[in-house]
């Protein structure tokens, strides 16, 4: 199967290339050590005698924030040395900022072509191979298999559109799965899937997601909380707290229906301040035409001017900043959840700060989640834009409903934690 593999990657990869070349200039940043691409990284002397070099990769930025409880486990054990690698432009900068001191090195993860990834396998020498979520490279696989490395899938998840196509090529997917000598899967649905579509079930482990363990930031006081108010322009007009409205890790559409939904709450007479984080930054000019072309008064975080007074928009088009800012939110909404996106962004990290949350029908990517924070009533699923309006107004007049839901969202994030601690453990077995 390899050799037909590498027979289609060039001319799949000169169809595909269009579309990357414009996405790169989009997001910009590629032309940083963009020879890593091609296998050339630095040579690495080889790892010491007594450690074990781990080849982990994330693809970007959501994965880079996630593993950095795997990365401080397995740190821990002072059995290991870490190579990390990562696909986007936005998770390389984000890990070399986050990891440079916990590493070994750091570097873009090289095409799936057999002539870069041999190179770059030479250049690295690991011992282990880590991959994130639903990493499955076929060559970068068989490059362990032909050093007898061991290959580890971790947080590893499949998503309802995932599903489907490895369905269609069984054969191809069991092969790619059985080559993990351990699958550490991210929710029991993802470990019936994974089971399906044909990896062994005794390496099919469930230990949880990784992405509970992520350090929730310090709560800001109700002091810092107010000073983060007026930084956002979401002054008082009278004496109460105007009602946040939070629109974390947005996709294309989701702004107008939240725009939408403000409009409700204003006419209701509830002072709605409404904070947009995308969830991704190069999406902010088509964001500010549609704020352009609303009446309300705006922001837009990345032009770093002050904000010169109370605004009723404020468009944080800036990376690993949602933490801080969701403090201040009083709903969120959850992203990419909302028709015509699909698959849903994590609710994990509003559940851990408090936060009630609401998310559209499309969270297949974190179906087990979203469904446990709704049947024990941390967050509430809507079917559609004028669900979610009525759903916000709802819950902007029962404050006492999310004080409730912040608790439960807290409480339900805290008895989830510990999977990265886990997973390491099984893998230092598995290497004594």
């Amino acid at each position: 199967m390899i050799w037909f593999y590498r027979l289609l990657f060039l001319p799949g990869l000169l169809i595909a290339l269009p579309y990357y070349l414009l996405r790169m200039w989009r997001r910009g940043g590629y032309g940083k050590d963009f020879q890593h691409r091609l296998g050339r990284f630095r040579r690495l002397a080889p790892p010491a005698t007594d450690r074990k070099r781990v080849w982990l990769q994330a693809v970007s930025v959501g994965e880079v924030l996630a593993i950095g409880p795997l990365i401080e486990a397995l740190q821990r054990t002072n059995q290991f040395e870490i190579v990390l690698t990562t696909t986007t432009s936005t998770g390389y900068a984000e890990a070399r900022k986050r990891y440079a001191d916990q590493t070994l090195a750091i570097g873009v993860f090289p095409l799936d072509f057999w002539l870069f990834s041999r190179k770059a396998w030479k250049r690295i020498q690991p011992d282990m191979l880590i991959l994130t979520e639903s990493e499955l490279w076929p060559e970068h696989l068989h490059q362990a298999k032909a050093h007898k490395v061991p290959a580890y899938l971790v947080n590893a998840r499949i998503s309802n559109r995932s599903f489907e196509r490895y369905q269609k090529v069984p054969t191809i997917a069991a092969r790619m799965l059985r080559k993990f000598d351990a699958i550490f899967a991210a929710s029991p649905l993802d470990q019936s899937r994974l089971g399906a579509l044909g990896a062994a079930n005794e390496n099919i482990k469930m230990h949880g997601s990784i992405k509970f363990d992520v350090s929730i930031p310090d709560q800001l006081t109700n002091e810092q909380k107010n000073e983060l108010l007026a930084e956002l322009g979401f002054q008082a007009q009278n004496e109460a707290k105007p009602f946040v409205l939070l629109g974390s890790s947005t996709w294309p559409a989701e702004e107008a229906a939240l725009i939408a939904a403000q409009d409700r709450l204003i006419a209701k007479g509830i002072d709605c301040r409404l904070l947009l984080v995308p969830r991704h930054a190069e999406r902010a000019p088509e964001i500010v035409r549609l704020l352009n072309d609303q009446s309300r008064t705006w922001h837009q975080r990345s032009t770093q001017s002050p904000v010169a007074g109370p605004v009723s928009i404020y468009l944080a088009d800036t990376t690993g900043e949602l933490a801080r800012l969701s403090q201040v939110a009083d709903l969120a909404f959850i992203g990419k959840s909302l028709p015509p996106n699909h698959g849903g962004q994590t609710p994990i990290e509003a559940a851990g700060l408090g936060i009630p949350s609401i998310m559209g029908p499309e969270m297949a990517n974190f179906k087990d989640l979203s469904r446990s924070l709704v049947q024990v009533g941390a967050a509430r699923q809507v079917a559609d834009a004028p669900a979610l309006e009525a759903a916000i107004l709802e819950l902007a007049n029962d404050q006492a409903a999310r004080a409730q839901m912040g608790e439960t969202a807290r409480s339900w994030h805290a008895s989830n934690r510990g999977s990265s601690q886990r997973i390491v453990d099984e893998i230092c077995a598995r290497s004594a």
